[in-house]
Formats: C-alpha cells, sequence, structure tokens
C-alpha cells in the first residue's frame, strides 16, 4: 500500500509537528524538517522499498534531521539572513561622556586626598596590576598592612564617591 494513501496522515504529521516542537524547533524549523521527513519517505516509497511502519519512519527521520541540525548549527554557527541594514551607533551619547570626565575627575580628586603611602600601595594594585605579595616585597610591609592599605583606599574613595 502507498503512503500516499493513510488516511490519517493529518493526524501523524501533528505527532511529528508537536514532537519536534517539544524539543525547542521554530514554527519554521518544524515545517521544514516535516517537509524533508516525508520527501525521504515518498523517496522510499517511489523506490519500491517498503516502510512497514510509516508514522514510526517519518517520527524518527523528522528526529534525526532535527539532531542533525542541531548539530550542525553548533559546530558552524547559526546562519543568519539579514533582509535589512539596521545601524546601531553604539558610541556612548555627549551626557554619558561628559558625565564620565566628571567622575573621573572627582576621583582623581579622592586618590590624591589618599595618605602618600595609601595612595602608592592602591595606584600599584588596581591600575598597574601589582599582587599583594609583589607590593609587599616592593614596599618593605607584611601582606596583612598592603591589604589594610588597599581596602582603606577603597573605603574612602567609595564614600568619596557615593552619592556623586
Amino acid at each position: 500500500m502507498s503512503v500516499r494513501l493513510l488516511k490519517n496522515w493529518p493526524d501523524i504529521l501533528a505527532k511529528v509537528r508537536g514532537a519536534l516542537r517539544r524539543r525547542g524547533r521554530t514554527e519554521q524549523e518544524v515545517e521544514d524538517l516535516v517537509q524533508e521527513a516525508w520527501l525521504r519517505l515518498v523517496r522510499y516509497d517511489d523506490e519500491k522499498q517498503p516502510v512497514d511502519h510509516p508514522e514510526a519512519f517519518l517520527m524518527q527521520v523528522a528526529l534525526n534531521l532535527s539532531v542533525n541540525q542541531y548539530r550542525e548549527s553548533v559546530c558552524r554557527g547559526e546562519h543568519v539572513v539579514v533582509e535589512e541594514d539596521v545601524l546601531i551607533d553604539t558610541a556612548p551619547s555627549a551626557e554619558s561622556v561628559l558625565l564620565a570626565k566628571e567622575r573621573v575627575a572627582r576621583l582623581s580628586v579622592g586618590i590624591s586626598r589618599l595618605p602618600d603611602r595609601t595612595r602608592e600601595i592602591f595606584l600599584a594594585h588596581r591600575v598597574d596590576g601589582l599582587s599583594q605579595v609583589e607590593i609587599a616585597k616592593l614596599y618593605g610591609l607584611n601582606t596583612t598592612s598592603v591589604h589594610h592599605h588597599i581596602a582603606k583606599a577603597t573605603l574612602r574613595l567609595t564614600s568619596w564617591m557615593d552619592g556623586w
């Protein structure tokens, strides 16, 4: 019996679509996968290769195609078709730039108000990227003292910048 003559195809196709949707496929992907699975089933039928359980065949082919599509998208990345060019200006606004400059200026004033040693240790850690152990060796201190200076500077600067 030809697969085209089965009467319950709408129910079978609905089950396959539902299974694909439950696996996270979009409506477009579902329709494409069902169509491809259907074409493969019809090809088998046309080539006189009998399919004993066409419903199961259709479901398995659709699920396999879905898995293959997922694996391909993971390996190669998603293909996105852009129909219109959308240009987005990612540069900050003039207001944002001005506010950032003002924050940096206020922070500079706050850093200049720190005690000399605390300021040097803080800048060595935050700006120069030295570890607390490296700073301790450089200044002849223990790491606890270095940690104390960094914490003290951070606390004062946070208070200085608070609410600004």
